[in-house]
């Protein structure tokens, strides 16, 4: 636990803010005092928090620890590559909205005629036929939009599984070492929080946005046709909001991508004061910790205030765009009747195109604000995918189980050598256990041994063939890892054993549960094999749980096995049990036992003892004791 609270407490001052967001004198709402210095002042928070913003943009775009940002064309070649995959269905919406579009626009310039009709000297003529072609339009009107509608939809959807798949196949390639050095806290928002936004983005967004941006297009150029002198006064208006928005819309990434990078603090903060929790009530680090929340929240209120401050801005430029037209349309009319420029009805057609304008052009602004912050949630995403893979898997394949560590040198940190030099060579078919004082080495080394990590100089090879050549699926045929953690997946007990090799019979299964002594209480289980294990359902001891990862493991049937003390987590009457029923699974395989209690190296063929990053002593368990060296002391220790 200690370890873990040295943990969290450098992590946390890696992802402290230098300074706050705002200076205390800026921190309050400014109050009283002249109008010209209450402005004054609302403009200088508005520019300190677009400082601080673009900071934390700019740090999260490219940070020195934790996951990067992809930039702005990843996104857009990425969407672009999976629009181009559903070419044929992005067609077909185009064309049923843009249909739908058509039919709605003919109908304020049908409804125009009718009224040019009626206005007209003498008995009006058409009035019934006009008006079964305005019916049959919005007839054809609806159907269309129902089929856009469901054409989006099913685009929508298919989008986003894509997208979610896309993300799990990345998050799943990510390198085990990096995801062990990475922010948990991080990686948890962007693949919830970042997931969820882009979800809404992209199935919502994207088509909701190209069909109001089609209706915009298609207004706009009936507009024109139908008078060019009552369309153009309030196009140049609408026109001159899109500077506004344009503005906006810069802005506005920095600070989603801002407010992404504050929502990771949080969650880091949170998920390390509940992985601590023990730790954090014994030395009474609670306030601390509860305070340390308080100033991440107040970060990302700083960035949300930002944001906010940018959409009120537009949307005060937007209601203006979207009602001055109105009033110009009409004056402009009046002006254009009286001097016999347009007609009646032309005027209608107009009033009621720019009426209509002004829904799909609010519903476009709001679309591509969506699509901004699901594009910010896109390049968080997009950034997982460009850490660099750990190794570049080579064609050559082991030609026997010999596993070899050769001048092993490892480092966390640059310059700070973890491994010195260490030469490590079992027998095959041998138990070796590696014992030494807490951190001396000895989990950095079964890494190494299990192709976990590559080593900085040397090579760990099992066959002739470098661990960190090999593709994962042929690594763990030939090394697995057991390590002192256990998860139990949401599934069956099925699902979880066959999970380290798809396909295997139940007969495979039941083998592998006798094999570690589990079958028995598994055939006590409400369903047996099928019975649903993990997270809210039938809860299994930490014992249990071990046992399927054991079985799992059987299943995998590797013939190198690195240990890291599976059993340390459990009672020791509990794990000696489960050490006994394990043997078999023991039995023809070359076994590095990495041992924190020193029962584990006694039934071990060889001990080799770690002191410093270097292998100090090599021997059986009576040897080493009777040399009365460094085993001997952790032996007397230990027994005492």
């Amino acid at each position: 636990m200690s370890d873990l609270l040295a943990t969290s407490a450098d992590t946390w001052q890696d992802h402290r803010i230098e300074q706050p967001l705002l200076p205390p004198q800026l921190s309050r709402p400014v109050q009283g005092g002249p109008v010209s210095a209450r402005i004054g002042g609302l403009r200088e928070r508005h520019r300190i928090r677009r400082q601080r913003a673009e900071r934390v943009y700019a740090e999260s775009r490219s940070p020195a620890r934790g996951w990067p940002v992809a930039d702005d064309r990843a996104v857009v070649r990425f969407v672009g590559r999976l629009i181009r995959e559903r070419r044929r269905i992005f067609a077909a919406l185009v064309l049923l909205n843009a249909l739908a579009a058509c039919a709605a626009l003919a109908v304020p310039r049908l409804l125009g005629n009718l009224i040019d009709r009626v206005a007209a000297p003498g008995v009006a003529s058409g009035i019934g036929e006009l008006a079964l072609v305005i019916t049959a339009v919005v007839a054809a009107q609806a159907a269309f939009t129902f089929a856009g509608q469901l054409t989006s939809t099913v685009f929508g959807q298919n989008l986003l599984a894509s997208m979610r798949e896309y993300v799990v196949d990345r998050i799943l390639r990510l390198p085990l070492s990096r995801v062990e050095g990475g922010s948990t806290g991080d990686l948890v928002t962007r693949v919830t929080r970042d997931v969820g936004t882009m979800s809404r983005a992209i199935q919502f967004g994207l088509p909701m946005a190209v069909i109001t941006l089609l209706t915009v297009v298609l207004s706009v150029g009936a507009m024109l046709l139908n008078s060019v002198l009552l369309a153009v006064p309030s196009l140049l208006v609408i026109a001159g909001s899109v500077v506004q928005v344009r503005r906006y819309l810069r802005r506005a990434a920095v600070c989603y991508i801002a407010e992404g990078a504050t929502y990771s603090r949080i969650n880091t903060t949170l998920t390390e004061t509940v992985e601590g929790a023990r730790t954090v009530e014994a030395l009474g680090l609670a306030e601390r910790r509860v305070r340390g929340g308080e100033d991440d929240v107040a970060v990302s209120a700083q960035a949300e205030r930002y944001g906010m401050t940018l959409r009120n801005l537009l949307f005060a430029v937007i209601d203006v765009a979207f009602n001055l037209p109105r009033v110009i349309t009409v004056l402009v009319g009046a002006w254009g009747y009286w001097h016999g420029h347009v007609t009646l009805g032309q005027i209608t057609a107009a009033v009621l195109y720019v009426e209509s304008l002004s829904g799909p052009l609010d519903r476009l602004v709001g679309e591509v604000d969506r699509l901004q912050v699901g594009a910010a949630s896109t390049a968080r995403l997009l950034g997982i995918a460009t850490v660099p893979p750990d190794r570049e898997p080579g064609e050559a394949l082991p030609s026997g189980p010999e596993l070899v560590g050769e001048n092993l040198r490892f480092a966390y940190r640059p310059g700070h050598d973890v491994l010195h030099g260490v030469d490590f060579r079992p027998r095959v078919g041998e138990r070796l256990a590696v014992v030494g004082p807490s951190g001396s080495g000895k989990s950095t080394l079964g890494r190494l041994l299990a192709g976990i990590n590559g080593p900085r100089t040397g090579s760990a090879r099992i066959g002739g063939v470098d661990l960190i050549r090999l593709p994962l699926e042929n690594l763990r045929d030939e090394v697995a890892l057991v390590t002192q953690e256990h998860h139990v997946f949401v599934g069956s007990v099925r699902d979880n054993i066959v999970l380290g090799r798809e396909g295997a019979d139940d007969q495979a299964v039941w083998k592998a549960l006798a094999a570690v002594g589990s079958a028995d209480w598994v055939r006590r289980l409400p369903d047996g094999l099928d019975t649903e294990v993990g997270s809210g359902n039938t809860p299994l001891t930490p014992a249990q749980a071990q046992q399927v990862a054991m079985a799992r493991l059987v299943i995998a049937d590797p013939h190198t096995l690195v240990l890291d003390e599976a059993t340390s987590l459990i009672d020791p009457r509990t794990a000696r049990t489960l050490e006994g029923s394990v043997h078999a699974l023991l039995e023809g395989r070359t076994v590095v036992a990495i041992a924190h209690r020193l029962h584990t190296a006694h039934d071990a063929d060889r001990i080799a003892v770690v002191v410093d990053g270097r292998i100090v002593e090599l021997g059986t368990h009576d040897e080493l004791v009777a040399r009365g060296g460094e085993y001997a002391a952790l032996w007397r220790a230990w027994t005492s």
